[in-house]
C-alpha cells in the first residue's frame, strides 16, 4: 500500500494487539509481553466511504490532533474494514434503486400534466379508469403526441423521417427492457401488464410517416381508410388492452371507433391541416361533387364543400353506430372509457352537422358541462 496523507482529523480510534518478530526488532514503545499497539483511526475518503487507517501508538502518541501525515502500514485489513465496507455498499445500493423510484415517479406525474394541459376529451374518459390502468394510458396518449407533433412540425420531411426512424429504435428498445426516453419508460410495465404488441405501436409511426413523406391532398377512399388504421385503429388496440378487453368484440371496437373518432377530427379540423397543406377528404367524393383539385384552400372554398363533408359525416356515423354495437357485446366495466369517447365525438359530429361547413372558421367546442354530463351518463351505463 502505498503512502497516504490525511487531511482530516479521524472520528474513532481501537486497538488490535499482534506478535512482533523477536524482542530484538521491538521498538522502545513495545510492551513488555512481546506485543506490538496498532491504532485504527477512520476518515472519510474523496467517495464519502469510511476507510481505516492503522499506525502504531508511537505514531499516535507524536501527533495526538491526527493533523499530522500518517504513513499507513502494510497489513492485512481487519474484520472490522471488511464490515465497513460491506456496509458502504449496502447504503449505495440501497440509495440507487430509491433515487430511480423517485425519478420513475416525477417522470409519471410529469406525462399526466400534459395530458390535463392538453385539455382533450380524452382526459375525461381516462378518469373512469384505474389508477394504474390511467397511467398506462397516460403514456400511451404521449407517444401519440411525440410522433404527432414530428409530422406535424415545420423540420423538413428528411428530418420528419430520422426522428420517426428514432422512435422506431425506441419502441425496439423498449422491448429489449432498455428504454431510453421519459415517455418509453413509463410503458415498461404496460406493454407486460397489458399484453400491449410492437406492432401497434409500430403501426402508429407509420402513420404518422404518412403525413411526414408528403403532404397528404384528397387521398383514395383505401388510402385515407390505411391512414385510419395506422392512426387511430392501432392506438384503438392498445387502448382496449389497457381497459382490459383482449377479445375479437374488444378488436372490433378499436376498428369501428377508430375510424368514427378520425373522420370526425378531419372534419373538424378542415381549416387547421389545410394550413399545413393537408386535405384529408377522400378523392372519391370530392369528384361526386365535381370538385376536381386538391389544393386546400381552394377546395375549401367550393360551394359544394357542404355535400362533401356531409358524405364523410355520414361514413362516421355508420362507424360510430358498428361501435356502439361492439362496445355492447363487451362487459360494461371494462368499455366505459371506450362509450364515454363515443358519446362525446358523436355529439361533437352532431354539432358540426348542425353548423355546416359554410362558416369554417367558426369553430365548434362542446362546452364542459356537456362534457362532463356525457361523461356521467355513459361512464354509469357503460353504453
Amino acid at each position: 500500500m502505498s503512502q497516504e496523507t490525511i487531511l482530516a482529523p479521524e472520528r474513532r480510534t481501537s486497538t488490535i494487539v499482534g506478535p512482533t518478530t523477536s524482542p530484538a526488532q521491538q521498538p522502545e514503545s513495545s510492551h513488555k509481553d512481546g506485543t506490538r499497539r496498532l491504532a485504527c483511526r477512520w476518515r472519510k475518503d474523496a467517495n464519502g466511504a469510511l476507510v481505516s487507517v492503522w499506525t502504531n501508538q508511537d505514531e499516535q502518541r507524536s501527533d495526538p490532533c491526527s493533523l499530522a501525515p500518517v504513513v499507513e502500514k502494510r497489513i492485512d485489513p481487519p474484520m472490522v474494514d471488511r464490515l465497513i465496507h460491506r456496509l458502504n455498499d449496502c447504503l449505495s445500493a440501497r440509495l440507487r434503486p430509491a433515487t430511480a423510484m423517485e425519478t420513475r415517479r416525477s417522470e409519471r406525474h410529469a406525462i399526466g400534466l400534459r395530458v390535463r394541459a392538453a385539455g382533450s376529451s380524452f382526459f375525461w374518459a381516462m378518469q373512469l379508469l384505474p389508477i394504474h390502468r390511467r397511467k398506462a394510458m397516460y403514456a400511451l396518449y404521449a407517444f401519440c403526441r411525440e410522433v404527432d407533433d414530428i409530422a406535424d412540425g415545420d423540420a423538413s420531411p428528411s428530418l420528419k423521417q430520422r426522428l420517426l426512424s428514432n422512435w422506431r429504435n425506441e419502441v425496439a428498445l423498449l422491448y429489449a427492457g432498455r428504454p431510453q426516453h421519459v415517455v418509453t419508460r413509463a410503458l415498461g410495465d404496460a406493454i407486460h401488464l397489458y399484453g400491449l404488441r410492437s406492432a401497434d405501436f409500430l403501426a402508429v409511426i407509420d402513420g404518422m410517416e404518412m403525413d411526414a413523406r408528403a403532404d397528404i391532398r384528397a387521398p383514395s377512399l383505401a388510402a385515407l381508410d390505411l391512414y385510419c388504421e395506422r392512426v387511430a385503429v392501432a392506438v384503438g388496440r392498445l387502448s382496449v388492452r389497457i381497459f382490459g378487453e383482449e377479445t375479437l368484440a374488444g378488436e372490433r371496437v378499436a376498428a369501428e371507433l377508430g375510424r368514427a373518432l378520425q373522420l370526425t377530427n378531419i372534419l373538424r379540423d378542415l381549416v387547421e391541416d389545410a394550413g399545413r397543406h393537408r386535405l384529408y377528404l377522400p378523392r372519391e367524393l370530392l369528384n361526386a361533387h365535381g370538385i376536381f383539385a386538391t389544393t386546400p384552400r381552394w377546395v375549401l372554398a367550393q360551394r359544394a364543400l357542404p355535400d362533401v363533408c356531409r358524405d364523410v359525416a355520414k361514413l362516421a356515423e355508420g362507424h360510430y353506430a358498428a361501435a356502439a354495437e361492439a362496445i355492447a357485446a363487451c362487459p360494461r366495466h371494462r368499455m366505459r372509457p371506450a362509450a364515454v369517447m363515443l358519446g362525446i365525438y358523436r355529439a361533437l359530429l352532431r354539432e358540426l352537422l348542425a353548423r355546416g361547413w359554410r362558416q369554417l372558421d367558426e369553430p365548434v367546442r362542446l362546452p364542459a358541462w356537456r362534457k362532463l354530463a356525457l361523461l356521467f351518463r355513459h361512464g354509469i351505463t357503460g353504453r
